[in-house]
């Protein structure tokens, strides 16, 4: 993938042999790049007023294979620099208010297809062997990614004595629970953009601490990876009032599965003690029925009684 500061300089440098309709298109990209970087091939053509084959044409000219790699290059520029309003805007852009549905799930479908595509199964790997040989497991996720770790942390502990879901209010007491962090320890940090400054801190807490860092986040070039050898790359699409994460989502649903089937035995026993468990207190009421049916017979009486 190009780097962002290359496809800058492209521009610049390009600009006095483009056509007029490439130099519009340029024109268009650097004054208005957080909307530029989410419209399709013919959504930019038809906003600059030039054809969907000169916008492709426009993307090879620059070196790019095509416009999916040209428009991946544009989102990095933006991708960490969006607001909640700009987000709202560019959402409006892409998807027509009586199609919505079906742009969100076929724009969620996408980003896992792309991901299955792109993910290294040997990291994955890699991040199921670190997770099983770590004394302790620590899981840290920020707002929109918190029910991601909630939901990582939750199976981890059907499985593991020791994780922390690391608490996360504030940056003092996220290194406060870290204090004992060994080399012998693993965090697990969840990030997308806007990248949380309390995940990055957490875990160049733990870098300094040697323990071993996974990360789970968008993109290669993510400050995440700054200090994690173990990078699981899934694509998000930030771009709108709300997070779509069900790709990262599908990836930690592949690692619990891993695990899973690693410590099949263990969860077995574990399974099985939860659910003598759940029935002895009565997590789970399978017999609402019955309960319902006892209420009316208690209020109402024996109706037989009655006949008698």
């Amino acid at each position: 993938m190009q780097n962002t500061n290359d496809l800058h300089n492209k521009l610049n440098e390009m600009y006095k042999s483009m056509s007029k309709g490439q130099k519009l298109l340029t024109n268009y990209i650097t004054d208005n790049y957080d909307k530029a970087a989410f419209l399709t091939a013919a959504k930019l053509g038809e906003v600059v007023g030039v054809s969907e084959s000169t916008v492709v044409r426009f993307a090879m000219f620059l070196g790019y294979k095509g416009y999916p790699e040209f428009q991946r290059a544009l989102e990095e520029t933006v991708r960490n620099k969006l607001n909640s309003v700009q987000r709202m805007e560019v959402t409006y852009g892409r998807i027509q208010k009586n199609n919505v549905l079906s742009s969100v799930l076929a724009s969620d479908a996408e980003k896992i297809h792309e991901t299955m595509e792109t993910i290294n199964e040997e990291v994955f790997e890699q991040a199921v062997d670190l997770i099983l040989s770590a004394r302790k497991i620590y899981i840290i996720g920020i707002r929109s990614c918190a029910p991601l770790a909630q939901f990582l942390s939750f199976y981890l502990n059907l499985m593991f004595e020791n994780v922390i879901l690391l608490n996360t209010t504030s940056s003092s007491e996220i290194f406060e629970q870290m204090i004992h962090m060994n080399s012998q320890d693993l965090i697990i940090g969840i990030s997308f953009p806007r990248y949380s400054m309390r995940t990055l801190k957490a875990l160049e807490f733990a870098n300094n601490r040697s323990a071993k860092v996974i990360t789970i986040t968008d993109s290669v070039h993510s400050p995440m990876n700054l200090y994690s050898s173990c990078n699981l790359i899934a694509l998000s699409d930030m771009a709108s009032i709300c997070d779509s994460l069900v790709a990262p989502l599908s990836v930690i649903n592949a690692l619990i599965v891993a695990l899973t089937m690693r410590k099949q035995d263990e969860v077995a026993d574990t399974l099985e003690t939860l659910e003598q468990i759940w029935d002895e207190y009565q997590i789970y009421e399978s017999d609402e029925i019955d309960h319902i049916d006892d209420s009316l017979k208690m209020r109402y009486g024996n109706l037989g009684d009655d006949d008698e």
